[in-house]
């Protein structure tokens, strides 16, 4: 057994992918985590890497970089993506997993670990903590996520700030994030809904469907107009966060309806590729339910976080077909998520510009997403780990989705936000842009779209395997 170690702050996605990555080429982790010792409000469990927002990691096609960078996480051998292969649940086209069996699958491959040493304990003090270590001899990798606590965000903030002559609010940014209830079977009632998948995919009958009227439609959003609303303030905070905008990719649907009555029929409640199969009519607008666990004994309520009083939630949601006597499982809410200035800190490894083998990882970093969190951590881990072998550190080829987004967190923004992969990242989706094909009746036309995607998927999947054939 080698000696030489990793330490690894937070169990989650990223972190969890990252000390994986780091065992399975034979280097000792010693993990830090807070819970169960100290939880989250969104935490349920104590288990590593539970979901806390929802249960979906999204769509599987090729012509979505989320998929491409799913077969990308298979080819590096990710703990995250084998979890998710087993814990899988019907989704349609998306990738769902049951959060009982996904988190637990992890948390029993990490901590029956022999490379993997425990410590329960919340790190509050970065500075104090990195002060010990020779990172260039003992790489630390910070992956507290999200929801990372107060006090660790604030000394995050001034470790950054103690590094950099600008003001302390460029170290660290944050905003509010939201999640969606989710509704027991057994108290729906399925004779008002139609069991489709959008366009038909995946099984085609894979989500639970409640169709409204025009009338309904208008009923329920003047509802959640009205209704009581938690106001986000995050009390264990010592500094001021107020005022703060939700993110764009998980925004409440109270916020979603300040930009117009007729917002959430393009977006959650959007009926497009969707017929009531009881009627065979296209109904108004629909809210799909989408199963939350291996057993389909519980419903997530797809694209409605919400900053909604409990009791509210409860009162408003009753109101629609099918959930007059819903028991909820778990209401929505909201929390704050923590993020640094990327750009002004990194490099395309995740590793601290001004400190070698000091890795920040997962959603903190500013990735957006469970999948791209887990590529994070792998790419942190895989490079702390040649730092020990004295190997030179590795940025992931451009032209992958990986290596696309760690370009994107480590590249000069003056409006940083936090993003999704997307194939707008891959430099050899914007080469095919002129690329022409010749037609049946012997004219050139330019590539579709999702003909773009495609040789950009096939390309960056040739690129990844040799280079970690040549890692």
């Amino acid at each position: 057994m080698q000696q030489k170690s990793i330490k690894i702050i937070g169990a989650g996605l990223a972190g969890s992918e990252a000390t994986w990555q780091v065992i399975s080429r034979g280097f000792n982790v010693e993990l830090y985590e807070m819970r169960p010792k100290k939880s989250s409000k969104a935490h349920k469990t104590d288990k590593f890497a539970e979901l806390v927002c929802s249960n979906s990691l999204r769509g599987t096609d090729l012509t979505n970089a989320v998929g491409l960078i799913k077969e990308e996480l298979k080819i590096c051998n990710s703990l995250i993506m084998q979890s998710a292969e087993l814990a899988r649940v019907p989704a349609g086209g998306c990738l769902a997993v049951d959060r009982n069996i996904f988190s637990s699958y992890i948390d029993n491959a990490l901590r029956k670990h022999p490379l993997v040493e425990i410590h329960e304990e919340e790190i509050t003090d970065l500075e104090n903590f990195i002060s010990k270590i020779d990172t260039s001899s003992t790489p630390v990798i910070i992956a507290t996520g999200p929801l990372t606590s107060a006090k660790l965000s604030i000394s995050i903030k001034n470790f950054l700030a103690s590094i950099t002559d600008e003001n302390n609010n460029c170290a660290t940014l944050s905003f509010f994030d939201a999640i969606s209830p989710v509704i027991t079977d057994d108290s729906l009632d399925k004779s008002q809904m139609f069991f489709q998948s959008r366009y038909d995919k995946g099984n085609g009958d894979d989500y639970l469907n409640i169709p409204l009227t025009k009338l309904q439609y208008h009923g329920f959003i003047e509802l959640l107009k009205t209704a009581e609303k938690f106001d986000g303030h995050d009390e264990e905070l010592v500094d001021d966060i107020s005022g703060l905008c939700p993110f764009e990719g998980c925004m409440p649907i109270e916020n979603m309806l300040e930009r117009g009555d007729n917002t959430l029929l393009f977006g959650p409640m959007k009926p497009v590729g969707l017929t009531d199969t009881r009627t065979g009519k296209k109904p108004f607008a629909v809210i799909q339910l989408r199963q939350d666990d291996k057993y389909g004994k519980l419903w997530n309520i797809v694209g409605f976080q919400t900053k909604l009083k409990h009791s509210e939630q409860i009162r408003i949601f009753r109101t629609l077909p099918g959930l007059q006597n819903a028991e909820f499982a778990r209401l929505g809410s909201v929390h704050r998520n923590t993020f640094i200035n990327s750009p002004k800190f990194l490099n395309n490894i995740s590793e601290l510009q001004s400190q070698r083998g000091l890795f920040f990882a997962g959603q903190i970093t500013g990735v957006e997403g469970y999948l791209e969190s887990t590529a994070s951590g792998l790419v942190a881990g895989i490079n702390a780990c040649r730092i020990l072998e004295n190997k030179e550190v590795l940025p992931f080829p451009s032209n992958t989705a990986i290596g696309a987004l760690l370009n994107y967190i480590s590249t000069k923004n003056k409006h940083f936000q936090p993003m999704n992969v997307t194939y707008g990242l891959i430099p050899y989706y914007f080469a095919l842009l002129d690329q022409t094909e010749l037609t049946k009746n012997g004219r050139r036309k330019k590539l579709g779209k999702n003909e773009r995607r495609l040789m950009t998927a096939e390309n960056a999947l040739k690129e990844l395997e040799r280079f970690m054939n040549s890692e």
